[in-house]
C-alpha cells in the first residue's frame, strides 16, 4: 500500500515506529553485532523457546503478586486511623480487596467456578474442618478462600507450612489472612470458637512430588482426624478439578530432591506452568462427627471421599491441553457459582 493512501494518524504512527527504530539500531550499534551474530537465527531462537520460558517465568510472577499483596497490607495497616468510627475488625477491607484481586483473578484466567459451595456452613452454624488436595501451587484454595470471604462472609483460618512464616515480609500477610502454623491445640481452638479451619494432610510433600494421576500422598498422617474429632466438628472434603494441569512440579531427580526436602523441609523442587486451564472446585458433603469413629477411620474416610471426588471429576492422567480446552468445550455442568 502506498503511503500517501494511508489515513495521516497512521502514516505518522509509521513514521514514528521507523525512526524509533533507526535510532535504536545506531544508538546501540547493532550493525557490529549483525557482523557475528545470525540475527534470524537468533529471532528463530526465541520463537521457539518463548513458551517454555513463559511457563518457568509465571510462577515467579504469582510469587510477585504475593510480596504485592503482602505490601499492600502493610500501607493499608495506616488506614484504621480513619476509621475509628467503624465497629469492625479493621482488616476486613483489606482481606475483601484482595479476595476480590484474587476472585477476578480466577475467574479471568482459569474460567474458575466452585460446586457446593453451600457444603461450608455459615457462620451460625459454627466451625468445620475443610480437608483438601494439595497442588504443585494452591492457586485454587486462594480462589476457595476468596469465595468463602466474598460470598459466604466468612474468613477461613488456613494451615500454613513453617516455611511460610520464614519468607521475609510475609509475616503480616500471613496474619491478616489468618494463616498459622497448625498446632493441634490451636486447630481445635479454633474449631471450638466457630471457625472454618482448612489444611492439605499431604502438604508440600504433595505438592511437590504428586503427579498427573492425582494419588494422595498422605502417608500415616492422621492429625487432621484427630483435631476433628477432639473439635467435635465435621469434615468437609474438598478437591479441584485440572489443578495438576494448572502448575507441574518438575519429575527430573525427584529421587534425590526427596532426600534434600526430608532433611531440610523446605521446597526444592521448580514448579512450572501457569496455564489457563479450566478449574473447578467440587466441595464435598460433610462428614458429620462420629464419636465412635477412631482417628485412622475418620482419616481413611476422608481420603475415600477425596479420592472419589477426583475419580469422579478428574480426567486421568491429566492432559494440560485437554484442560485448556476445557474451557470452551465440556460435558454438561453442575450446577455452578
Amino acid at each position: 500500500m502506498r503511503q500517501d493512501n494511508r489515513p495521516a494518524m497512521l502514516n505518522y504512527i509509521y513514521n514514528l515506529v521507523e525512526k524509533i527504530g533507526n535510532y535504536t539500531y545506531t544508538s546501540l550499534h547493532l550493525q557490529y553485532f549483525e557482523k557475528y551474530i545470525d540475527i534470524p537465527f537468533v529471532s528463530w531462537l526465541l520463537w521457539l523457546f518463548t513458551p517454555i520460558i513463559v511457563v518457568f517465568v509465571f510462577p515467579f510472577v504469582l510469587f510477585i503478586l504475593f510480596f504485592l499483596s503482602a505490601l499492600f497490607v502493610r500501607v493499608y495497616r495506616y488506614r484504621y486511623r480513619l476509621r475509628d468510627a467503624y465497629n469492625r475488625d479493621v482488616w476486613d477491607g483489606a482481606r475483601n480487596t484482595l479476595a476480590t484481586a484474587w476472585d477476578a483473578l480466577g475467574w479471568l484466567w482459569h474460567g474458575y467456578e466452585m460446586v457446593g459451595l453451600e457444603n461450608i456452613p455459615e457462620s451460625k452454624e459454627g466451625g468445620a474442618l475443610l480437608v483438601f488436595y494439595h497442588g504443585a501451587i494452591p492457586i485454587d484454595y486462594y480462589y476457595i478462600l476468596a469465595k468463602t470471604i466474598l460470598i459466604k462472609r466468612r474468613c477461613i483460618r488456613s494451615v500454613g507450612d513453617h516455611f511460610l512464616f520464614k519468607i521475609p515480609g510475609w509475616n503480616l500477610l500471613m496474619d491478616v489472612c489468618h494463616v498459622f502454623s497448625g498446632s493441634f491445640q490451636l486447630c481445635v481452638q479454633y474449631l471450638r470458637e466457630g471457625h472454618l479451619v482448612a489444611l492439605a494432610p499431604g502438604g508440600v510433600m504433595e505438592a511437590q512430588f504428586g503427579d498427573e494421576e492425582y494419588k494422595l500422598i498422605w502417608g500415616s498422617r492422621i492429625g487432621f482426624a484427630k483435631v476433628a474429632l477432639e473439635a467435635q466438628v465435621p469434615i468437609i472434603p474438598i478437591f479441584t478439578q485440572n489443578l495438576r494441569e494448572a502448575f507441574r512440579s518438575v519429575k527430573f531427580g525427584n529421587r534425590w530432591l526427596r532426600k534434600i526436602y526430608e532433611k531440610t523441609r523446605l521446597p526444592v523442587v521448580p514448579v512450572y506452568g501457569g496455564f489457563p486451564v479450566k478449574m473447578r472446585t467440587y466441595v464435598g458433603p460433610p462428614i458429620p462427627y462420629d464419636p465412635n469413629l477412631t482417628p485412622e477411620e475418620l482419616a481413611t474416610k476422608t481420603a475415600e471421599a477425596i479420592e472419589k471426588m477426583i475419580a469422579t471429576h478428574q480426567r486421568l492422567p491429566g492432559s494440560i491441553l485437554k484442560a485448556i480446552v476445557d474451557r470452551v468445550y465440556e460435558t454438561p455442568k453442575l450446577k455452578n457459582i
